[in-house]
């Protein structure tokens, strides 16, 4: 397709939105992306080939869908905007390598849509949703073999963190988990349209097949991160023992603590995601 005419083109977005009357939604987070560099950008961090089927979350008008289709052998694209439909249907038209499903990616059994094929997952993410969307894909284990994402810098900037900084949280532990994070492009918001009030960056998270740690029990293991980074100002043993969920005295914590080499005085921030499997394992 003609790159003047490709929706990257902000004249081409611009006309798509008034000829469709179409109002963006603050409730779904709206921006699209009219920079074809940006676009590049996510086609290549995501390793998109012509042998690469696609699960594409909230297409919009189809912006990074006609990227996608391009490069991609198919496109499966999941709207919940049911103002965006018929708009898709218009500007995918060219495309007989895309498909369009309305509904909440939330509510989708996504294994069952490619029955057991490889498939990657490429989105450009409402901010308000983006942690949840991707806890839900990786706790869930969907088997996709990596995550590219347009998110907000700073969410980003938490999921790649290291123990010891300000960035570090229960977010980074979880992603690193299930998958290795990194940071592709920096975004700046002149990028989108509507223009963000903050900065994005592309993320790629590859799925890992295997945990990075062994743990005997994940619950517990992240119920402990979760009561760490609840009250980041307290010691571990202190903000474990106030915790809803969890039935331990703040001296068995310590004694747990103590057992795998560490401080009892340790506060959560300072533990890396092995030193909470070693705990959650002694407790």
């Amino acid at each position: 397709m003609d790159k003047e005419k490709m929706l990257s083109n902000p004249k081409e977005t611009i006309r798509v939105i008034q000829e469709n009357n179409f109002t963006f939604r603050k409730s779904y987070g709206q921006n699209f992306l009219i920079d074809s560099h940006v676009l590049d950008k996510i086609v290549s961090a995501a390793e998109i080939d012509s042998e690469t089927e696609v699960l594409e979350i909230g297409p919009g008008i189809g912006t990074l869908t006609q990227y996608l289709a391009e490069a991609a052998k198919a496109v499966t694209a999941v709207e919940i905007d049911d103002k965006l439909i018929p708009i898709l249907e218009k500007t995918l038209a060219e495309y007989d390598n895309v498909r369009v499903i309305h509904g909440d990616i939330l509510k989708q059994d996504i294994a069952s849509i490619f029955e057991g094929r490889h498939f990657k997952i490429v989105a450009n993410l409402p901010y308000y949703i983006t942690t949840p969307i991707i806890m839900s894909l990786l706790e869930s284990r969907v088997p996709a073999d990596s995550i590219t994402v347009m998110i907000q810098k700073e969410v980003a900037e938490r999921m790649m963190a290291s123990p010891g900084s300000k960035d570090y949280g229960a977010l980074s532990l979880a992603v690193q988990f299930y998958a290795e994070p990194y940071i592709a492009a920096n975004v700046p918001p002149n990028c989108f349209m509507p223009r963000p009030n903050v900065g994005s960056a592309v993320i790629r998270l590859k799925r890992l097949e295997t945990p990075p740690v062994q743990v005997r029990d994940e619950k517990l293991m992240f119920s402990l991160i979760r009561a760490a980074f609840n009250q980041r100002r307290k010691t571990l043993a202190n903000a474990v023992k106030n915790f809803e969920g969890l039935s331990y005295s703040r001296e068995e914590v310590e004694t747990a603590i103590r057992s795998i080499g560490l401080d009892e005085r340790i506060r959560g921030e300072a533990m890396s995601l092995e030193e909470f499997a070693k705990l959650a394992d002694a407790l």
